[in-house]
């Protein structure tokens, strides 16, 4: 049985439950509801938290680990050549062998013989699934594959009858429990209150699984690179090791890096700061309800492209239209003067990635400035201050720390940005202070870095993590910085 018919039953039996256990608590009182200790929704919900959590949360597990014991079991009885191989072949081996069981499914479901199926009986139907097996394969794969269509239906039967067992028990147990004078409302709160708890920690645990995953990588890299190589050097080049060359390792210089991310990010903020600003406080001071109806919405709709397509637009349009633009200002200057800003550079990824941000200044800014108590407002325009004057002198100053805060949450996001910059600035690890020249981001490195069936066994892989943990602490430290203001601002001001 699939997951999803379990999943079916489960909620049938809890629905069921609930409508009972509602019957239940009426009855047991002869219909005068006021007897009873909660309400009779909470007992139907009672019947009907034990008839689907506990068989929920077992099916999901079985499902989890279920395919990951048939993985090692089937592991194990691979031919002792290909034990002996190192672990990426055993990979290769073992996905070729998923992908024969897929393919004696599908004859199985058409009602065809698989009992003397061979591999090239299979490859038509491996080829309509997007796989291709080059040569005959092995024979071994198709006793491993028969194997794991075993173990998996075994695993799928016991895993609907254990889940469904689990239901009707905990359907018939929550059923005897109920009473008149049973604290049913106080039980569900408490598991809702469970459920709240998990979700909320779901965040944080991502954030240290993340933490931890880049931190043992990066860990590694640092054996094998000195990390004052790394965090002061001036040079990016991670070439491959080669045995003639010892200096073949490259170099792992994080500056041009972070200069290249801190750069564009400036030039981005230049543009979106001055906009932004000054639309939230158009919006929020000067204009109508109708006008702000209309405005608002229509300046949101940048978040809402795509960042590839910002990408297009700076590659196809800004870019050749900046360096077309510098030409003719070079040639006015000088007869024949060549483009003085290329189309790959910081001013076009900066200008296009500012545009991008402006409604996230914007929208954020508004926000804040709107918070402000309308009594300073009115306090300042009562002593005779013009609506200038109040947004200079009293609004601005009231909703600085808000939007300082709104500001530093943008450049976090400014920083993450990739695709503006591989499209607009290049990958050309550069250390220079003409924006009319390409530079490129710690984001694009990553990318880079890991393209391509690469393990993670060397420097040149390996310095990705050294640079994602570097990014994610230093946009930690910006929303941090920014969190803090920000409910300083509120505590100040609310």
């Amino acid at each position: 049985m699939s997951l999803s018919a379990i999943i079916l039953v489960v909620v049938v039996l809890g629905v069921t439950g609930w409508f009972i256990g509602v019957s239940r608590s009426k009855s047991l009182v002869a219909g005068n509801v006021s007897q009873l200790h909660s309400r009779p929704t909470y007992y139907g919900s009672y019947i009907f938290v034990w008839a689907v959590l506990p068989a929920a949360l077992v099916a999901a597990i079985w499902s989890i680990a279920s395919p990951i014991y048939i993985d090692n079991q089937v592991r194990g009885h691979l031919p002792a050549e290909v034990m002996a191989q190192g672990q990426t072949q055993q990979n290769l081996s073992m996905n070729i062998v998923q992908s024969i069981a897929r393919g004696l499914n599908t004859l199985s479901s058409e009602n065809r013989p698989a009992d003397d199926v061979t591999i090239e009986d299979l490859k038509p139907i491996l080829a309509e699934q997007g796989v291709a097996i080059a040569g005959s394969g092995e024979t071994y794969m198709i006793a491993s594959a028969r194997q794991v269509n075993s173990m998996t239906r075994s695993s799928e039967t016991m895993r609907a009858v254990v889940a469904i067992g689990l239901s009707l028990i905990g359907f018939v147990l929550a059923y005897m429990q109920i009473t008149a004078k049973m604290r049913a409302r106080n039980k569900v709160e408490g598991v809702v209150t469970g459920a709240l708890i998990v979700a909320s920690s779901i965040a944080i645990l991502t954030t240290v699984g993340i933490v931890f995953s880049m931190l043992s990588e990066t860990t590694r890299f640092f054996s094998s690179v000195p990390m004052a190589d790394f965090f002061f050097g001036v040079v990016w080049d991670p070439r491959f090791a080669n045995a003639s060359d010892p200096n073949a390792a490259g170099q792992f210089g994080l500056i041009p890096l972070l200069a290249g991310t801190l750069y564009i990010a400036f030039v981005a903020m230049l543009v979106a700061v001055p906009v932004g600003l000054f639309s939230a406080i158009y919006m929020a001071e000067y204009a109508g309800p109708k006008l702000r109806s209309v405005a608002k919405p229509l300046l949101e709709v940048l978040a809402g492209i795509p960042t590839i397509v910002y990408g297009f637009f700076a590659l196809v349009t800004v870019g050749p239209f900046l360096r077309d633009l510098s030409a003719q200002i070079s040639g006015i200057v000088s007869d024949g003067g060549s483009s003085f800003i290329q189309a790959q550079s910081v001013l076009t990824a900066g200008f296009v990635m500012g545009i991008m941000l402006i409604p996230f200044v914007s929208s954020l800014s508004d926000d804040i400035i709107t918070q402000v108590p309308g009594s300073m407002r009115d306090g300042s325009l009562g002593l005779g201050a013009t609506r200038s004057e109040t947004v200079r002198k009293v609004i601005l100053p009231a909703a600085l720390p808000g939007v300082v805060g709104a500001l530093l949450l943008t450049a976090s996001r400014a920083i993450g940005e990739t695709m503006i910059v591989v499209l607009a600035a290049g990958v050309a690890a550069r250390l220079t202070i003409n924006p009319f020249e390409p530079m490129t981001t710690v984001t694009v490195k990553i990318v880079s870095q890991l393209t391509g069936d690469l393990e993670f066994n060397s420097p040149q892989t390996l310095v990705a993590f050294a640079l994602g943990l570097t990014l994610f602490f230093i946009t930690l430290a910006l929303n941090v910085y920014a969190l803090y203001i920000v409910r300083k601002y509120r505590e100040q001001y609310e």
